[in-house]
């Protein structure tokens, strides 16, 4: 398979790079406004073609960031962007758009794998620390027309109280449990399908589901090709199967939410851990099943 290359642009971002093409980028300090809930994120993201399949800060969600790893219910802080679910009253704008904030040095390397490493400190706004972090993200190419992406996080209590990580769902709103490793896709994508284990179809149709993965298939613009995102979730995740926050009317999204309808309440100086393997490929539905068979071997010898 390919040899990766990294390049790292100091105090900002690292770029994964196959052939000609930029896999991606990893921003792990963005200059982010407050009400976005700043965080690390993925964007963008290309295909081995070179075919974009993430959206930056789109006009109808700004905190949506390519793919980053974003939770709406940290007890009452909220990590996602923007409003806050409050039950009987919707969206309500409160003081409480907290941010990742990455600290110290990042550790990198490239090859067969390319590996990126580092601390985040999780700060509310009004400047308690919740949550450290550590972070890993690892790639590989893993056939002629995909690459996989491993997503790894160990977050810490540090705050000397418990802490409930939920959704608007267990606040009370209805099929709204998204909160977890978010994916946004393009403009293109939208009215998309989504296929998982015996299921494919609109967003709605499998919003809520529980399965071990999720793709979606979409359309580009200017080149008549289509891509596949999956996602797939680690066996020793909580809640796992996880149910799925996915939409494709709207906009084209998925998101592997562990927190859909059930907190996750982590213990003062516990540490919780959530793995993800996600698949990028050039095609469509039929891919879905043999990438989640590759994705699979990836996780499994070193799932812990």
């Amino acid at each position: 398979m390919s040899a990766l290359r990294v390049t790292h642009e100091l105090g900002s971002s690292v770029t994964v790079r196959d052939g000609d093409v930029d896999l991606f980028t990893y921003v792990y300090q963005p200059s982010t406004a407050p009400l976005e809930s700043p965080k690390p994120y993925l964007h963008p993201l290309r295909t081995r073609r070179g075919d974009l399949v993430s959206l930056f800060r789109p006009h109808d969600h700004v905190w949506h960031k390519g793919i980053a790893w974003s939770l709406p219910v940290v007890n009452d802080e909220n990590f996602w962007g923007g409003p806050t679910y409050v039950h009987g009253q919707f969206y309500v704008q409160l003081p409480n758009n907290g941010v990742q904030q990455h600290e110290g040095a990042i550790d990198l390397a490239a090859g067969d794998r390319a590996r990126i490493s580092h601390e985040l400190r999780w700060i509310t706004e009004a400047g308690a620390v919740l949550f450290a972090e550590q972070r890993e993200l690892t790639a590989e190419v893993v056939s002629d027309e995909a690459w996989a992406l491993i997503f790894d996080t160990r977050l810490t209590n540090v705050s000397g109280s418990p802490i409930a990580i939920g959704s608007p769902t267990t606040r009370g709103r209805e099929n709204a449990g998204y909160g977890g490793l978010f994916w946004r896709g393009p403009r293109s994508f939208t009215n998309g399908t989504v296929v998982a284990p015996g299921a494919s179809g609109a967003g709605d149709d499998v919003r809520g589901s529980r399965h071990e993965w999720m793709g979606f298939v979409g359309r580009h613009d200017d080149v008549d090709a289509t891509s596949l995102v999956l996602m797939l979730d680690d066996a020793s995740n909580p809640h796992h199967p996880p149910q799925w926050f996915a939409r494709s009317e709207e906009f084209a999204a998925l998101n592997p939410a562990p927190f859909f309808s059930e907190e996750v309440v982590v213990a003062p100086g516990e540490t919780v851990r959530f793995r993800y393997a996600v698949g990028i490929a050039d095609g469509g539905a039929e891919a879905a099943e043999p990438l989640a068979g590759v994705l699979r071997g990836i996780l499994e010898p070193v799932a812990v």
